[in-house]
Formats: structure tokens, C-alpha cells, sequence
């Protein structure tokens, strides 16, 4: 902003201080004031150059407005710069970013010259349409003009999604072929990019075959990146300790990636720590590591020592905001999130899909329809609609919101070329109590070639439990692993038990959680006690009630639930000593929320709760609708 207005006061202005300009918003991703900045400096009567038209095609890349990027392109055909080099090669970028991968490989023929930017942009747009065979045929043609060898790195950052991951294991192969499993850099670029494919062993097996003397700062820190992907604080602490014994400097990204990869309230303690080193070694200042320590707090549900790294952030960037923003969120917090939400817009701070996200699911939480629906507004006035997170949040929030035919036409509106705003509408359907209709969206998203993920199938089998289509949800369970390569995590687990529990057959949810590869967690055993207690079956319910006392889950609701079943069947006794147990551990029952949404905002309130500023007004108008309601009802006999 402070650059903006410098600019705007300047009494005399040339091509090099709107050039400066124009790329200033690109960089910051502010892309609608790029390109309407190059439209003022035309009008002005200022001739663009290559410099001009490379930051305006990067902002509309950005954007992902091809039909901007087409003008920026009519304009350098005028000029005459549409074949240098530099121009040339970001009009190549912008149509790969755009999906207009015919485009793209048009400019790139009509280059006169090409560089790295351009190859790469070719390999890069031809790896997001999933034609590999073009890759491929793109990346020989480097090598027989003589930059295939150079290009490895490049094409390796690349292939960064599991659906590449084959081909990742091919590039590896020429990296072997070509002599270059002893370069530093093509084999970090091999450690980074099988860790983003989902193969960390294989990251680790390039790590282990390095020698000693080409392993350097980059390639741990590589190896710290691969286990932050996979949230794997243990082993990151080890290699982090490694790199000291060693004498290594350890850097900001050091840190940054080690404190990411103890997101996790079991490495709470090391986490701690690490802060600790941060502020000896004076990064407490930098950005990407203040970020990762927010989110690390965060996620450990220590929302306090989040703010306040985050208040102490002193250059905040927009993952700072969106740091905060979900793990409020996350935390329940869904009111301050969208206090913070209303900080960002008042700030006129950039708002991009995962904020715009992160308020909605805020909202949904909340069922405040209102806040919701100027969300909304926002996110089409930003352009930002068809993002596939901001689909999906708005079918969560309108279904939250008790409006499915308004949840169904956010999804109507989505791009559905990915299962992303699929498993919005089918939990939506669920949850709606129309599983029918759920699984009649699942079978149509099958047709479309759309592969499910983890995600879909709780939707689906959530669907079936609502609808008690029991054998059929487990159908589904079992098909994951064997129809569709995803292994069952603890959440699909606990939909089976839910599943079998709805309908009475506890014996079959018990024996599915016996059958688990792995321990089960509190949220497993509470769905098979809340089994239970509805239908009566008390043996069970204090056979799990007592598993979970020893777990020491510290849920109140284990003990709740297990008291209403002793309560339900008339055993005073065991009730009183279920309660004696809460007091003795210092289990105290978590209180319900309610938010009322009026004009001034959203009030919440909670029982006996006094903390409301016109709280005397509340009681008072309840006391007089109570005495109201007294009057003008008969009591008949």
C-alpha cells in the first residue's frame, strides 16, 4: 500500500516506475489491481515491454483468467513482443497455469528463443492435464537441444501429487541413467518430490544411498520438509538433532519444517522446545516460522500461546491470517474466527479461498445464515466462487443452515472435476436424512471417472447409517482397501460402528472394532457407547465405559453417556460412582453454546450464563414471555 501511494503521488511517472508497480501487486498475488494498472498505464499513452507484459500475463496465471490472459496477449501481439524471449515465456506459462494447454504449446512454437521458464512451463502444463506421454516427449526434446540434463530438478518439483507418483519413479530412473544419483541437487529435488507423490519411504531410501560428502544443508532440510509433509515429528526431531551433531547450520527453513512436523499434541514438549531455539537464535521474527509455530499451537488446541505468536508476527503474510483463522476454527472458536475474519476485511488484507473457507465452515458452525450468505457475496465479488475449498464450505454452510435445496444449487454451480465438493453434497444429503439420494450422487460421481477419497466413503457410509442400509455400508467399508487402494482410518471405523449401532447390532460393531489394525480411540469407543445407552444394553456400555476410564481420555462425554445408562436402567448406584469418578479426575462437563444471529452481530449464550453486556434485558424479556405464555395457556384434565 505504501508503494501504491508513492507511486500515485509521483508528479512525473515512466515506464520503469509502473512497471515496478504493476509487478509489486503481481508478487503479492493482488492480480485484479495488476491488470488494472497495465489498462491505466496504456491509456496513459505508456508503451508496455517485455517486463510490463510478463508481470500482467503472471497476474493473470494468478487469477486463472484466461480471457484476461488473452488481451495481455492481443496487446503483445500489437507491441510486437509476443516472440521475445521473456514476454514469449510467460505467455507460455500463463495459458499452461490457465489450462489452455493448446495455447500454451502454440507460443511456445512461435518463440524465437526458449529458456528454462518455457520448457518448464510446457512440462508443468502438460503434468496438470495428466498427459504424461507429452511430458515425456517435451522433457527428450529439452535433452536434444541440451537442456535435458540441467532440467531435472525443475521437472522433478513438478510431479508433486500421488496420480504422478509413477512417473515420478521414471524421472528418478533417467536421473540414474544419466550419471547424476551422486548430484546433490537432482537428488533432493528426487527427496522432495517422492515425499509431496506420498511415498515417504522412497524419499528416504534416495536419502540413504547419498553419500556422506554430497549431502548438504538443502538436502536435510529436504528430509525435514518430506516428514513435516507427512507429520512425522518423531523422526523430524531426529534428523533435526542430527543436523546439530553434525554442525550444520540450521536455518529458517530448518525450523520452519521441524516445528510443522510436530503439529501434533504428542510433540507438544519437543514443540516447546524448538520455540525456545527459535527465540536463541533470533528467528522469532521471521515470518514462515512464526507461521508454523501458530499452526503447531494450534493444532495442539492451545489457542492462547497461538494468538499470541501470532500478535507477536511483526510482517503478517496472508498464511499468518489463515493460520489463525483455522485453528480458531478447529478449536471451536468459530466467533473469534470470524472476529478475525472482520479484522482482514476492515485491514483491506488480501482474502483468498482458504480464509473465504475457513469463515464459512465458522458460520457453518455457528448456523448464522446471515454472515454466511455475505461470505458468499464476497467470495463472487472475488472471484473466488469456483474454488473447489469455497464450494465445498458453501454446501457445508447452506446444509448446516438447514437450507439443502440452497446446498444443492452451491454445488450445482461447482466445477465437479474433483471429489472435492462431491463429498460436500453427499454428507449434506446425509446428514439431511436423504441417504438415497447421497448414494445416487455417489454412483453418478463413479460414472464421471471420479476417483473417491478417504472422505467420500464417510460421506457414503455415513449416508447408509442414517438410512440403515447396513450391509451395503459395509459393503463399502470393506471395498476401500480392495477396490480402491485406501486403507481404513480410525474415522471409517467409527462410521461402521455407527453403522452397526444404529441398528441394533452391537455384537457386529464390537467385533469390528476388535478387528482394527490398530488401537481404538476415544471417538471409536464413545460412538459404541452412545450405541448403548440407545438401546439399553448396559453390559456393553460398562465393559467400553470402563476402556475408556482407563484410556483416560479425559472426554466428559464418557462419562455422561455412561451415566445416562446406568440412569436409564435404574442403577443409582453405578451413576453416583461414574459421577464420583468425574470429581476425583477433575472431568468437568463441557457446557452448550447457543448463538443467536440479530443485526448487530452474532450473541451467544450458554446456561446460567451472565456474561452477555444486556443480559438484564434478556432475563427480563423471558420473564415477561414466560408470564405471557402462562396466561394464554389451558390446562385440560
Amino acid at each position: 500500500m505504501d508503494a501504491l501511494q508513492l507511486f500515485e503521488e509521483m508528479p512525473v511517472r515512466d515506464t520503469v516506475s509502473w512497471n515496478a508497480t504493476i509487478a509489486g501487486h503481481a508478487s503479492r498475488g493482488d492480480n485484479a489491481s495488476a491488470l488494472a494498472l497495465l489498462v491505466r498505464m496504456v491509456r496513459a499513452g505508456f508503451a508496455p515491454d517485455q517486463h510490463t507484459l510478463g508481470s500482467a500475463l503472471k497476474a493473470a496465471a494468478g487469477a486463472g483468467r484466461v480471457v484476461h490472459g488473452r488481451q495481455v496477449h492481443a496487446l503483445a501481439m500489437k507491441t510486437g513482443l509476443a516472440h521475445a524471449v521473456f514476454s514469449g515465456s510467460a505467455l507460455v506459462d500463463m495459458y499452461a497455469k490457465c489450462g489452455s494447454i493448446g495455447d500454451s504449446a502454440s507460443a511456445f512454437e512461435a518463440l524465437r528463443a526458449r529458456n528454462r521458464v518455457s520448457w518448464n512451463a510446457m512440462i508443468a502444463g502438460h503434468a496438470r492435464s495428466g498427459d504424461r506421454a507429452a511430458v515425456f516427449r517435451v522433457f527428450d526434446r529439452m535433452g536434444r537441444e541440451g537442456v535435458g540434463r540441467e532440467g531435472f530438478a525443475g521437472l522433478l518439483a513438478l510431479l508433486d501429487d500421488p496420480a504422478v507418483y509413477k512417473l515420478t519413479t521414471q524421472v528418478h530412473a533417467k536421473v540414474v541413467k544419466h550419471g547424476l544419483a551422486s548430484d546433490a541437487t537432482a537428488c533432493n529435488a528426487t527427496i522432495a518430490s517422492y515425499s509431496e507423490c506420498g511415498s515417504i519411504d522412497d524419499s528416504m531410501k534416495v536419502f540413504a544411498e547419498m553419500d556422506d560428502g554430497i549431502r548438504d544443508r538443502v538436502t536435510y532440510n529436504s528430509v525435514l520438509a518430506a516428514y513435516a509433509y507427512h507429520c512425522d515429528g518423531d523422526r523430524a526431531i531426529e534428523v533435526f538433532v542430527g543436523m546439530r551433531k553434525l554442525r550444520l547450520e540450521q536455518d529458517a527453513y530448518a525450523y520452519t519444517s521441524v516445528i510443522s512436523a510436530c503439529a501434533q499434541r504428542e510433540q507438544l514438549k519437543q514443540g516447546r522446545s524448538l520455540h525456545g531455539l527459535v527465540i536463541k537464535r533470533g528467528f522469532e521474527n521471521m515470518t514462515t516460522v512464526s507461521n508454523a509455530l501458530v499452526t503447531m499451537y494450534a493444532k495442539s488446541d492451545i489457542v492462547n500461546d497461538a494468538m499470541r505468536c501470532f500478535e507477536c508476527t511483526v510482517s503478517k503474510d496472508s498464511y499468518s491470517w489463515n493460520a489463525i483463522l483455522t485453528g480458531l476454527s478447529q478449536s471451536g472458536l468459530s466467533e473469534d474466527a470470524l472476529r478475525i475474519f472482520s479484522q482482514m476485511r476492515a485491514a483491506h488484507l488480501e482474502i483468498d479461498p482458504y480464509s473465504l473457507s475457513t469463515a464459512l465452515r465458522s458460520c457453518s458452525d455457528l448456523a448464522v445464515l446471515r454472515s454466511g450468505r455475505q461470505v458468499h457475496a464476497l467470495a463472487v465479488l472475488t472471484g473466488f466462487r469456483d474454488s473447489d475449498y469455497v464450494s465445498s464450505s458453501l454446501i457445508f454452510m447452506y446444509s448446516k443452515c438447514g437450507l439443502i435445496d440452497d446446498a444443492k444449487a452451491s454445488f450445482n454451480e461447482s466445477r465437479k472435476d474433483s471429489p472435492v465438493a462431491w463429498n460436500s453434497i453427499i454428507f449434506a444429503y446425509a446428514q439431511h436424512g436423504q441417504g438415497h439420494a447421497a448414494l445416487e450422487l455417489f454412483a453418478r460421481m463413479r460414472e464421471r471417472d471420479l476417483r473417491p477419497n478417504h472422505v467420500t466413503f464417510i460421506a457414503v457410509i455415513t449416508a447408509c447409517s442414517h438410512i440403515g442400509l447396513v450391509d451395503e455400508g459395509a459393503r463399502y467399508l470393506e471395498s476401500m482397501e480392495r477396490d480402491y487402494g485406501i486403507p481404513a482410518r480410525m474415522e471409517h471405523y467409527a462410521c461402521g460402528v455407527d453403522l452397526y449401532g444404529r441398528a441394533g447390532r452391537l455384537e457386529e460393531a464390537e467385533a469390528l472394532i476388535e478387528s482394527m489394525p490398530f488401537e481404538a480411540d476415544a471417538m471409536v469407543l464413545v460412538t459404541l457407547l452412545g450405541a448403548c445407552r440407545m438401546h439399553g444394553e448396559v453390559e456393553m456400555a460398562m465393559r467400553v465405559g470402563q476402556r475408556m476410564m482407563e484410556m483416560d481420555a479425559g472426554e466428559h462425554a464418557t462419562y455422561v453417556l455412561l451415566g445416562e445408562v446406568y440412569a436409564r436402567c435404574g442403577r443409582w448406584g453405578e451413576r453416583k460412582a461414574v459421577r464420583r469418578a468425574m470429581r476425583e479426575r477433575g472431568v468437568a462437563k463441557v457446557p452448550g453454546w447457543s448463538w443467536l444471529e440479530a443485526r448487530e452481530g452474532v450473541h451467544a449464550f450458554n446456561a446460567e450464563d451472565r456474561s452477555h453486556p444486556r443480559m438484564p434485558e434478556v432475563y427480563r424479556m423471558v420473564a415477561e414471555l414466560t408470564a405471557e405464555a402462562g396466561k394464554n395457556t389451558k390446562i385440560k384434565f
